[in-house]
């Protein structure tokens, strides 16, 4: 599975490494993630899901069902 968050749908962005030189050379910025274990009361089921920080701050947010709602509407999730 790649490193893309399923509740914020945030991926690895590319830049560049600065030398003191100014020489650049092509690198990867990874998310931030965590696979993590939640229990749905709504369907009664432990599920688990790669999350970033910023995931895990929206489900505390506006709890889990609704950011699962939000996630599969914008189509990062697939339920």
């Amino acid at each position: 599975m790649s490193k893309i968050c399923q509740i914020t749908g945030k991926k690895a962005m590319v830049g560049n490494n600065v030398s003191h030189s100014n020489h650049r050379t092509k690198r990867k910025f990874d998310v931030n993630l965590f696979t993590k274990k939640f229990y749905w009361v709504e369907e009664d089921a432990w599920i688990s899901l790669k999350v970033s920080a910023n995931g895990l701050r929206t489900i505390n947010k506006i709890g889990l069902n609704a950011a699962i709602k939000r996630a599969a509407g914008k189509g990062y999730l697939s339920i």
